[in-house]
């Protein structure tokens, strides 16, 4: 799973750029600024961090099902995992 992770606390200030981040295409470990919040690609992550972030108290999970990505918020950050397609 590809991890973008979005720097802000603020969920309404999440939800006005979140089309654009999932949206635009971003090299890993490259920093963008969107409406003056940081956005990073953190890489890939394995997927039992997703098993493992979730049963944190701390960390909510929410799920964007007709995309098949998870975001998880904790702290200051919003985590988007996109699935990565296979290539053959």
């Amino acid at each position: 799973m590809k991890c973008i992770s979005v720097y802000t606390d603020n969920f309404e200030a999440f939800s006005d750029i979140f089309e654009r981040v999932v949206d635009s295409p971003m090299e890993e470990n490259e920093e963008q600024e969107v409406e003056g919040i940081t956005v990073s690609h953190s890489g890939d992550v394995p997927e039992h961090y997703l098993e493992r972030m979730s049963v944190k108290p701390e960390v909510v999970v929410m799920r964007d099902k007709s995309r098949g990505l998870t975001i998880l918020q904790h702290g200051k950050v919003f985590e988007i995992l996109l699935p990565v397609l296979e290539t053959a």
